[in-house]
């Protein structure tokens, strides 16, 4: 006997179910929008590499992974090398944690794995490299009898914001629209004077300010855990040393700029990190907060010249790549990523930042 009842049709792709969302309900807001766009778009793909969107610095070099590493040895060694607990936010394909993770034991830093991912498409990647990770979909269930060493790479730069546009009357939330299966950002409802940080009110009609409550909401409850527990969080993204004037959400779509509002779901949606912000949330909760400084200044101060010609010596065949390789993590990524570290108040201060 066969079952004759029909499948179900697929689900309406994501443009399509967004546009009737706005169409029933009205705009919606940046963030609502940037939020459903990137939920999809990394649940339904490997964006990384040369036949993805974009390039994140593990994948230029394994020493950007070893020297993160390093790193993270370096400081449990001197905290008095407690059982401690790996995290990385957002991992991608597991690079960067493996990579870490193979420097880090030969200074005899192997501790248990933990991997934020909500993906699973990327989640398999990972166990490819991590086999022994435990996955979580929020912070809220990483370990709480333990410090945690936390290492977020571009992770921070795709999770939603809002944008505050200043008009005639004052500021208004920007939102998005839709006419037919067009979106196209618009102002929405005015917001009081009172939310806008005191020094940028007085500003040009046009402006924008960007903020992002999940940001400052994960960040909080990352400080709150390494207060109680030990250890240090490191955050690596491209941004700036905040709040200030600026609409920096972007789109990137087979390595070039794409229109934001277009093909939601189908391009990697991100925005400029507000280290400034985020460094004064980690603060209210009693962290210690080093940096923001330049990506190309820390990887110099963890050895990464050292590293490049240890590696060109091993492999002189490869010395031009390496050396390409440093070049693009230390220079043409080197100041338009930064570094922050927020860490227990009880630990020493992590390297890097001196």
């Amino acid at each position: 006997m066969t079952d004759d009842t029909p499948s179900p049709p697929p689900p309406a792709p994501l443009a399509d179910r967004l546009a009737r969302a706005i169409t029933l309900a009205g705009p919606v807001s940046i963030a609502q929008f940037m939020a459903a766009a990137n939920q999809h778009y990394y649940a339904t793909r490997d964006p990384l590499g040369t036949g993805g969107d974009f390039t994140t610095a593990p994948e230029i070099s394994q020493m950007f992974g070893e020297l993160i590493g390093l790193w993270a040895a370096d400081l449990w060694d001197r905290a008095g090398r407690p059982e401690a607990a790996w995290v990385e936010l957002g991992p991608g394909r597991g690079t960067l944690s493996a990579d870490a993770l193979r420097a880090g034991r030969k200074a005899g830093f192997a501790p248990p794995v933990h991997c934020v991912e909500t993906s699973p498409v990327l989640r398999a990647a990972q166990k490819e490299r991590l086999a022994d990770a435990t996955f979580h979909d929020s912070i809220d269930t990483l370990p709480t009898d333990r410090p945690l060493i936390v290492v977020a790479n571009e992770f921070f730069d795709a999770l939603p914001i809002r944008q505050l546009v200043k008009g005639e009357a004052g500021w208004f939330e920007r939102l998005v629209a839709c006419q037919d299966t067009l979106f196209l950002p618009i102002a929405g409802t005015q917001v009081p004077d009172g939310v806008i940080p005191e020094a940028l009110r007085d500003t040009a009609n046009g402006a924008v300010i960007e903020t992002s409550p999940a940001s400052v909401a994960i960040l909080r409850g990352l400080a709150q855990r390494i207060v109680a527990q030990g250890g240090a969080l490191l955050i690596v993204d491209y941004g700036y040393n905040g709040p200030a004037i600026g609409d920096t959400l972007q789109a990137v779509r087979g390595h070039a700029f794409a229109n934001p509002f277009d093909g939601p779901g189908e391009q990697d949606l991100t925005a400029h990190v507000d280290f400034g912000t985020l460094g004064a949330a980690a603060l209210v909760e009693g962290a210690r907060v080093e940096g923001p400084v330049d990506q190309g200044a820390f990887l110099t101060a963890l050895g990464i010249d050292a590293r490049a010609a240890a590696l060109s010596k091993a492999a002189p065949d490869r010395a031009d790549g390496i050396a390409a390789d440093k070049a693009r993590l230390t220079e043409a990524m080197g100041t338009l990523f930064q570094v922050l570290a927020v860490s227990a108040p009880g630990w020493p201060q992590p390297a890097g930042f001196e």
